[in-house]
């Protein structure tokens, strides 16, 4: 019914605390991959003990996108992505099963609603602000649940950019060629077990991508918003119609 592919670069470290909250899940899922970036601070770990069922070792870093270009192969329903950070309650596979039926398209668990044009500013939903309901949003992070045969709209136009924005690519191809909704299924706060990441404080150190150097910061910055204006101008649909 679904498969798992987690994504490591720079947070080896969290992948055997991934791979048990997957096997934990009261929605099971059947396998667990890893897709692992090239990156001096993955060296030499040994990824045969994290209790995956493949390990997939990328000689160089291929960044965002290459680990939904896997999920192509898997042969489930549904594919589900996680950022390395990124920690899911026991029923979050179940949450997004159950609103998949009500709300069916891209879920995830990090949503943005796009507020300025050409910008990123945003209000965020999901975990960031355990919104009670399913939410329609423009895009999803962190964590992402979608039907596997709706990522080949990722690969229907070349990316604007293999450095940033393949969620925001996601969601506006899925919107424009298949006519898909992205939402982010309910994220009570009296319920973490429904919660995409149950310890968001693991995002926020200094192998965050949006951290560095001021100018990296400024650079990840423009990116976004570079992002933004393209896909709006190429015909993207706000949640808030921004344009």
């Amino acid at each position: 019914m679904i498969t798992t592919i987690l994504n490591c670069y720079k947070r080896p470290n969290y992948l055997r605390e991934q791979v048990d909250a997957i096997k934990k899940q009261t929605c099971k899922g059947e396998e667990i991959w890893v897709w692992v970036n090239k990156s001096p601070e993955n060296e030499g770990f040994d990824f045969s003990k994290v209790g995956a069922d493949k390990i997939i070792l990328s000689d160089s870093n291929l960044k965002y996108h290459a680990r939904f270009s896997l999920g192509l192969l898997a042969r489930t329903e549904f594919v589900a992505f996680f950022d390395d950070d990124t920690i899911p309650g026991d029923m979050w596979y179940e949450n997004c099963v159950n609103t998949m039926n009500d709300t069916p398209g891209i879920l995830g668990g990090a949503g943005v609603q796009l507020t300025t044009y050409g910008m990123y500013p945003y209000t965020r939903q999901g975990w960031p602000s355990q919104n009670e309901n399913t939410v329609e949003v423009d895009l999803v992070g962190h964590a992402w649940f979608l039907k596997r045969e709706h990522l080949k709209y990722l690969w229907y136009e070349v990316p604007y950019s293999f450095d940033n924005g393949e969620d925001m690519q996601l969601s506006y191809l899925g919107q424009k060629h298949g006519g898909l909704k992205t939402y982010c299924p309910p994220h009570p706060k009296e319920n973490s077990r429904l919660s995409s990441s149950t310890k968001p404080i693991y995002g926020d150190d200094s192998k965050a991508s949006y951290k560095g150097a001021v100018t990296s910061i400024q650079n990840f910055k423009k990116q976004r918003d570079d992002n933004v204006k393209f896909f709006i101008d190429a015909g993207w649909k706000t949640v808030n119609k921004i344009k």
